[in-house]
């Protein structure tokens, strides 16, 4: 299949390759929000590499870690919260091979070891002496012994590892979230499109098909129980008649309850399991509503994942911008995919989405992520809805301009540069709350 630029994403090319390569990276299983795991993970790998547990602990993180672990609660720690649990429930009950994962499997037994723990450690918490947006600097010590690991830039990149004096790994630290990851520069609106239609489904029911599963499970769950401000479980009450809201409402669902601790997987996307709930389910919702194949939804949650990762690449993994917008765009070009949409259908739902929610700050992981999640799924089909109904908004209107691509990049720039203080003044007000 040749696209406009005259470049094919057939399954031979090399874009297809980096396609792939695009979707391995970033659709990851993890249980709990990613930045307390990337915590607990330091946690554990640290405390493998020191061999004991330690008697003191240093933690130095930036301020998007501290906004980010401050009101979500840490699975499998029996509601417990902030920097400190994160980080000794890895210590305690961790698996550092799991990654993402790396508390998953704790014991009752090592729930309450983590307690006993705690009250006889206190970690030392400040925040770093760094111009990164992601980064977490742990030191463990115990007795005369001492472990240092760095984390930055996205969950599980160690750049660096000392022990006792003797440098074990030290990687170069680039200001980029991201550093040792696929170049994302070769996702074009049209050839996502394209990768979509091309795309193996042999290939994608691993990656893609794993999220929609998991993914599903957890808005199921958070629909059955009662996790958070039961965002979910509102919409669906009061308007899910509608495929619209019945689509927002397993979405929100599927928040409230990893924000408030569920201990099922999410498939996460661009570091966010937020963002994997959004991109992927109401996409679901839609496809088994329209009585579409399991292959056909397949791609068209591919094609939404990836102009998600499209827009998180020039954000960044950690913004002022909340990332369920980006997710929520993302929703709305799969929509419109599955009604029978292609490049110029796909290009006006994202423009048209950008254009309603764009610069919806995210103050940290917590119960109204679900709230945000609704209404960025709403914009999302809201965007697919105007491109079906003949309407659209046109280069000029704001911050958008002629080309979907161009107008994704404007959004970058807003995020990383115009957002920059925005971000200091909501740690600031976070950090002022009692």
């Amino acid at each position: 299949m040749v696209g406009k630029g005259g470049i094919s994403v057939e399954k031979a090319d090399l874009l297809y390759g980096q396609y792939m390569d695009i979707l391995r990276e970033e659709l990851r299983p993890a249980m709990g929000c990613t930045e307390p795991i990337a915590l607990a993970y330091a946690g554990a790998k640290a405390r493998q590499i020191l061999g004991t547990l330690p008697d003191r602990i240093e933690i130095a993180v930036s301020g998007n870690i501290i906004k980010n672990v401050k009101s979500v609660i840490v699975p499998n720690t029996g509601g417990l919260h902030g920097i400190g649990p994160a980080v000794c429930a890895g210590i305690v009950a961790g698996d550092p091979d799991r990654e993402l994962e790396v508390i998953s499997s704790v014991s009752e037994a090592q729930r309450q070891a983590l307690r006993a723990y705690l009250e006889t450690v206190t970690p030392e918490i400040r925040p770093a002496d760094s111009p990164l947006v992601f980064d977490i600097d742990l030191t463990l010590h115990a007795g005369g012994d001492w472990v240092r690991l760095r984390i930055v830039n996205h969950h599980t990149n160690l750049v660096y590892i000392e022990k006792n004096g003797e440098i074990l790994r030290s990687r170069p630290v680039t200001e980029s979230s991201e550093d040792r990851l696929t170049d994302k520069s070769c996702l074009r609106m049209d050839k996502i499109v394209e990768f979509a239609e091309a795309a193996d489904p042999a290939e994608l029911e691993p990656l893609v098909g794993r999220q929609m599963d998991c993914n599903m499970a957890i808005a199921r769950e958070g629909l059955s129980g009662s996790w958070g401000a039961n965002i979910g479980t509102v919409l669906l009450r009061r308007e899910g008649t509608l495929l619209s809201k019945r689509a927002a409402a397993y979405a929100a669902a599927g928040s409230d309850a990893r924000m408030s601790g569920c201990e099922m997987p999410v498939i996460i996307l661009s570091g966010s399991g937020n963002q994997g709930i959004t991109a992927s389910v109401p996409v679901v919702i839609y496809g088994e509503a329209l009585g579409k194949t399991r292959e056909e939804i397949l791609r068209a949650v591919a094609l939404s994942d990836l102009v998600t990762i499209h827009q998180k690449a020039g954000i960044g993994r950690l913004s002022a911008y909340c990332g369920a917008i980006s997710a929520g765009c993302g929703a709305g070009a799969g929509i419109v995919y599955l009604q029978g949409g292609r490049q110029h259908a796909v290009a006006h739902t994202v423009v048209n989405a950008i254009a309603i929610l764009s610069g919806t700050i995210c103050d940290g992981a917590k119960p109204s992520c679900a709230a945000k999640i609704a209404a960025a799924v709403d914009a999302g089909i809201l965007g697919c809805d105007m491109y079906l109904e003949h309407q659209q908004f046109y280069g000029g209107d704001g911050i958008v301009t002629k080309g979907a691509d161009a107008t994704v990049d404007n959004i970058g720039r807003l995020a990383r540069e115009g957002m920059r203080q925005t971000d200091q003044t909501i740690l600031q007000i976070m950090m002022e709350e009692k």
